[in-house]
C-alpha cells in the first residue's frame, strides 16, 4: 500500500449572500450533501478534521485537512466534493505537513 500524504483543501462560498444573508433551499440541500460526503470519508479514515471560521463575510472559509495516496487522488476528492461540483462553493488544494499534533479536539456541540 502507497504512503499517504496530507492535503488540505479550503473552500469558500461562491455566492457570498450565502454565508452574509442565508442559503437559499438548493444551497441547503448541496450544503447537507457536501457535510455527507465529509462525513463518509471522515468515517473511511480520510478526513482527519474539517469545519468553517465563524464569520459572516468576505473572508470566511471551511478546511478540511485528509489523506490520500497522490495528488491526483486528492484532486478527485475535492472535485466529488457535491458543493465544489456543484458551484456552490469553490476550493484550493494544498499539500500539507503537519508540525504538531495537539490532543483530539472536541467535536462541536451544535
Amino acid at each position: 500500500m502507497a504512503e499517504k500524504s496530507l492535503y488540505i483543501y479550503k473552500i469558500q462560498a461562491v455566492r457570498q449572500e450565502m454565508v452574509s444573508e442565508g442559503r437559499t433551499s438548493e444551497e441547503d440541500h448541496i450544503v447537507g450533501e457536501h457535510f455527507s460526503y465529509l462525513e463518509r470519508l471522515a468515517e473511511q479514515g480520510v478526513v482527519l478534521l474539517a469545519g468553517r471560521t465563524l464569520t459572516d463575510d468576505y473572508a470566511g472559509f471551511g478546511i478540511i485537512i485528509f489523506s490520500a495516496e497522490s495528488q491526483q487522488a486528492a484532486e478527485k476528492i475535492v472535485r466529488n466534493d457535491p458543493a465544489v461540483a456543484q458551484r456552490v462553493m469553490r476550493a484550493e488544494l494544498y499539500p500539507f505537513r503537519a508540525s504538531l499534533v495537539g490532543p483530539p479536539i472536541p467535536p462541536a456541540t451544535d
